[in-house]
């Protein structure tokens, strides 16, 4: 399967901070929004987002479609090919994407140590 760009998607207290931390570690910003209160910070391959008040914990992310550097990428395998192929294998997946529907849509797993995986996909 073709998952896209890999981040972790850090859940924090306070955007701002968390943006001048990962700042002083050469990251720099590749998207967001100071208003939304989320960043997707960026050093060389390594993505970071950080999301003050969106979800409980940190979440490891995929983003079918797109590369580290927000581009997208061509083939790609959609959204709803890889939670049927997941489905088929036996993962559980909550909450679902609507396999009837096209474009934009998320799904996520959970691994057997309880960590968070979403599947995103922007287009």
């Amino acid at each position: 399967m073709k998952l896209g760009a890999f981040s972790i998607s850090r859940s924090v207290k306070n955007v701002q901070a968390y943006k001048a931390f990962y700042e002083n570690l050469g990251f720099s910003v590749l998207a967001g929004d100071f208003e939304k209160k989320y960043f997707i910070m960026k050093n060389e391959n390594a993505l970071i987002g950080i999301f003050q008040g969106m979800f409980e914990n940190n979440i490891l992310t995929f983003n079918p479609g797109w590369d580290e550097n927000g581009n997208n990428t061509n083939p790609f395998d959609y959204i709803r090919t890889i939670q049927k192929k997941l489905k088929a294998k036996g993962t559980i997946i909550n909450p679902e994407t609507d396999e009837k529907t096209t474009g934009p849509a998320s799904f996520m797993i959970t691994d057997p140590d309880g960590n968070v995986l979403l599947f995103d996909q922007y287009r």
